[in-house]
């Protein structure tokens, strides 16, 4: 199989059987073997008779349905555990994505050898209410990723199959997928300027509660990546640097208090000083710090996952 075409939709029944045929006609020109992988995230209209129709006609299609609405993420996880092309591309239902970027996009994966090709919408049909977090969010993910694409979150990117096993999409990550590839070793990440399309029917899914959640999937995705194999080292690290800075405080503290004493000098008692209960503080937050990566690392070394690690060649 060369191509694998991997769709999550959601009540998407009327935009359906024109992606059909626009990535039927599309993938026809290229004379590649392929697949289309339609996922039904719950729909509560008539998007799986659509596709039900959809798969009576054409035996490129396949589908899979869950039984309530789980979000993109187990979606995009279902499509890629069942992808069997060398080339995995995935694009959203709503026709915003164009199915004329599929041949691009699979001429980089297998000519240019990129792990993962990026779709970017340089030019976007969306509210400014949109596009302004939108962009705020990609500088985010930058920074903290190291990974210079200009738009994270567009659902038209391509893949090789291998970099599509080797990663696992759950909550709401599907966000974050060339940040997770290059976690897991592929770091040839290409990207290319795609064609952004007014929506054509229906409504947007995701509200605004998706930079709020994206940011911190973001957050866990960098200590999990990070620290995640070593929490100890990060836990340790701040534990032992707030336990030592309470002592030092605290022991500077007492030792103003004898000096005073020694010479005479009226002094506050030790427990009326602000600054003696934010020492001891320092000092139990060190401790719980350290603490929590100690229970951190006997997690790590217990998980049946410790010693799994993705293998790209083997001679």
């Amino acid at each position: 199989m060369d191509l694998s075409v991997v769709i999550p939709l959601y009540n998407e029944q009327e935009s359906l059987p024109e992606l059909h045929e626009w990535i039927t006609r599309v993938v026809t020109e290229m004379g590649i073997t392929y697949e289309i992988i339609f996922i039904d995230d719950g729909s509560t209209d008539r998007s799986w008779e659509t596709i039900e129709q959809l798969h009576a006609e054409d035996p490129h299609v396949r589908a899979i349905r869950f039984a309530r609405n789980y979000g993109k993420s187990p979606g995009l996880q279902t499509g890629f555990e069942r992808a069997a092309g060398a080339v995995v591309i995935t694009m959203d239902a709503d026709l915003q994505d164009s199915p004329d970027e599929i041949p691009e996009l699979y001429r980089m994966i297998r000519e240019e050898d990129y792990d993962v090709v990026s779709g970017w919408k340089k030019k976007r049909y969306d509210p400014l209410s949109k596009t302004g977090p939108t962009k705020l969010f990609n500088a985010t993910v930058r920074f903290f990723s190291g990974i210079p694409l200009h738009d994270f979150n567009c659902g038209l990117k391509s893949y090789k199959n291998e970099v599509v096993k080797h990663i696992e999409v759950y909550n709401d990550m599907h966000r974050y997928l060339p940040y997770m590839a290059k976690m897991a070793g592929y770091g040839k990440i290409g990207e290319l300027v795609v064609h952004h399309q007014p929506r054509k029917y229906g409504k947007t899914k995701f509200g605004m509660d998706r930079f709020v959640n994206g940011y911190l999937d973001l957050l866990v995705l960098w200590f999990m990546g990070t620290f995640g194999r070593k929490p100890m080292h990060f836990f340790g690290l701040w534990g032992s640097v707030m336990f030592f800075l309470g002592l030092i405080a605290l022991l500077c503290v007492l030792g103003s208090k004898l000096y005073s004493l020694y010479h005479g000098i009226p002094a506050r008692l030790v427990t009326d000083l602000p600054a003696f209960y934010l020492c001891l503080l320092a000092i139990v937050l060190g401790v719980l710090l350290f603490l929590t990566g100690f229970l951190g690392e006997l997690i790590a070394r217990q998980s049946p996952g410790r010693n799994n690690y993705a293998l790209r060649d083997e001679i």
